[in-house]
């Protein structure tokens, strides 16, 4: 049994992902975020592929950063990775956390990357 904060967000994430499709040309970055780690990943929605993703999870480099650091860090990597796999737009999905801290860091960072969103 989940929380209410737990429910309230599936809920928006519902509302949100019936907005908001990833296809072949333009795929969907989608974030989540724990309390300690935060993962991104692109997915085309009509294959059902995830084409790249990072985490901050294990990574050495990040464990002396600040949780915002991390989440900037984890946005930077997902720009690099799509670049490399010829990924140039994407359609954001904030999988029904508030645009703010963290994913808002993540975001920022995707876009100084190179990502268009």
């Amino acid at each position: 049994m989940g929380t209410n904060k737990t429910f309230a967000r599936q809920r928006i994430k519902r509302r949100v992902r019936g907005k908001v499709q990833g296809t072949a040309e333009r795929p969907r970055l989608s974030v989540f975020r724990s309390n300690k780690q935060i993962y991104a990943q692109v997915i085309d929605d009509l294959s059902g592929r995830t084409l790249v993703s990072a985490t901050s999870l294990g990574q050495e480099s990040v464990k002396a950063m600040t949780k915002l650091e991390q989440a900037a860090w984890v946005g930077k990597q997902i720009a690099s990775h799509a670049k490399n796999a010829g990924i140039d737009a994407v359609v954001f999905d904030r999988n029904g956390y508030l645009y703010h801290g963290r994913v808002k860091q993540l975001a920022d960072a995707a876009r100084e990357g190179g990502l268009n969103f």
